[in-house]
């Protein structure tokens, strides 16, 4: 993915991905559009919406826009957006998340004044069925080197990134074959690389609770990890301390998919996981980190991931 800059381009680009969210989506629009820092460009790719959220979209003519007739996921959509995008950095906004007035000025500030940081997130307010809820300590927030505290959770918001836009050149941008965590696979790739900078400030409103975020829409998410710790274990770049770290997080969330679907009477499934997780801890056991672990359990795990 090549990107050129240009330096009559805005600074940063916005990029919004919408899928049937004419509900919430001006709002959103409106936080981006009441920035205190104004030298930015807002994306925004309708994912095939059969709602009012194209006749909506034409309220706002500074808003480059594109439309998909056909539905293709959250992911192609950011991926059309980052293609589109001329900004030296990156923004995304969910469609139903908002910003503070003063979030990209604070996240410019500090890329300008720390020009080694190629990304910096913020703290943010949670928000579920119209009513303010505390993050729990499992979300806390790290800064600098964060990979092994990417590995358990996702613990970035794609609301509250800010990237320079050469870092996707290296790492790639979102995995379209992920139906759900394709930003916890994204974050894995980048805090692989780089340290990610925590900003602790409140700048986004997140809101949940309704029906069709898409960890409402399926059940089962650690498959979605697996299959991103796995394709993690391929990238050479890994340090062997990084990949012990990401074949402990496979053994858990094997267990943890063993056991759920032994639960729910899927014993193939269930027994797939359970030898994969001892697979995985026979390597990291035998500490033959560097010899094995490049090579995912079996390709079946990697497909199972996509299935719903």
């Amino acid at each position: 993915m090549e990107i050129s800059r240009k330096s009559e381009n805005p600074a940063v680009s916005v990029i919004i991905p919408a899928f049937n969210r004419a509900w919430c989506l001006e709002a959103t629009l409106q936080s981006v559009l009441d920035q205190t820092f104004k030298n930015f460009e807002v994306i925004v790719v309708d994912d095939g919406s059969t709602d009012g959220t194209p006749d909506l979209l034409r309220q706002f003519p500074q808003v480059r826009f594109h439309r998909w007739e056909d539905n293709r996921g959250v992911s192609a959509a950011r991926n059309l957006g980052i293609e589109m995008a001329r900004g030296e950095w990156i923004c995304f906004l969910d469609s139903d998340d908002r910003w503070a007035e003063n979030k990209l000025q604070v996240q410019v500030n500090w890329m300008q004044t720390h020009p080694e940081c190629r990304a910096c997130y913020t703290d943010e307010i949670w928000i579920r069925n119209g009513v303010r809820v505390n993050p729990k300590n499992k979300h806390r927030k790290y800064s600098g080197d964060i990979f092994q505290q990417c590995l358990p959770l996702c613990i970035i918001s794609p609301s509250s990134i800010m990237m320079r836009a050469s870092v996707l050149e290296t790492i790639g941008g979102f995995d379209a074959e992920l139906a759900a965590c394709e930003d916890y696979d994204l974050w894995l790739r980048l805090a692989s690389r780089y340290p990610v900078d925590f900003i602790p400030e409140k700048l986004i409103i997140k809101t949940g609770g309704h029906a069709d975020q898409l960890s409402q829409k399926f059940r089962g998410m650690d498959r979605f990890r697996v299959y991103a710790l796995e394709k993690i274990l391929k990238v050479d770049t890994l340090s062997p301390q990084q990949r012990a770290w990401v074949l402990e997080a496979l053994i858990e969330n094997c267990s943890i998919l063993n056991i759920g679907y032994n639960n729910r009477g899927k014993h193939e499934e269930a027994r797939l996981y359970e030898q994969a997780a001892e697979h995985y801890r026979r390597v990291l056991d035998q500490k033959e980190i560097e010899a094995n672990a490049t090579q995912p359990f079996k390709k079946e795990m990697l497909l199972h991931a996509l299935e719903d």
